[in-house]
C-alpha cells in the first residue's frame, strides 16, 4: 500500500509527497485550464503514470524472459475532451534501440505493453493508440 500527502500551494498548484520516501513533485493546471502549465498537471500524471508502468512492465516482463528493452523511449499525446472535461486519448509511440527481437520477445513486449496496473486500472472508454517503432 503506498500513500500520499498531497497539499494545495495557491494559485492552482499542489504539492504531492511520496510518504514512504518524502520524494516531492509539484503539479500545476494547463494553460487551457487557468494555469501555467509550468509543472506536470494531474492529467499529465495520469497520461505519463500510464506509460511508466508500460515501460515498466516490460523491462520486468524482459528481464525475466533473459533480453533488454534497455534505451526504450516513450512519446505520449494525451488529448483532452469535453463534456465532461476528461482525457479521451493517449497516444503511446515505444521506440526501442535495435530490432533484433525474436517472434517470441515481440510478442511479450506487446502483450505487457497492454496488462500494466495502470492500463487495467483506466476506463476501457479511455482510447489507447499503442504503436512500436524499432531503430535499425
Amino acid at each position: 500500500m503506498a500513500k500520499f500527502e498531497t497539499k494545495y500551494l495557491g494559485n492552482l498548484r499542489t504539492e504531492i509527497t511520496h510518504l514512504q520516501s518524502g520524494n516531492t513533485l509539484t503539479t500545476d493546471a494547463p494553460p487551457d485550464n487557468h494555469g501555467k502549465g509550468e509543472f506536470f498537471s494531474p492529467t499529465d500524471l495520469l497520461a505519463s503514470a500510464l506509460g511508466s508502468c508500460i515501460l515498466t512492465i516490460m523491462g520486468i516482463a524482459a528481464r525475466t524472459h533473459g533480453f533488454s528493452i534497455d534505451g526504450a523511449t516513450m512519446e505520449t499525446t494525451k488529448v483532452m475532451g469535453t463534456g465532461p472535461r476528461r482525457v479521451a486519448e493517449l497516444i503511446i509511440t515505444i521506440t526501442f534501440p535495435h530490432n533484433n527481437y525474436s517472434p517470441k520477445e515481440l510478442k511479450i513486449l506487446e502483450t505487457s505493453a497492454r496488462e500494466c496496473p495502470v492500463a487495467n486500472s483506466l476506463h476501457p472508454d479511455l482510447k489507447r493508440t499503442v504503436s512500436f517503432v524499432f531503430k535499425e
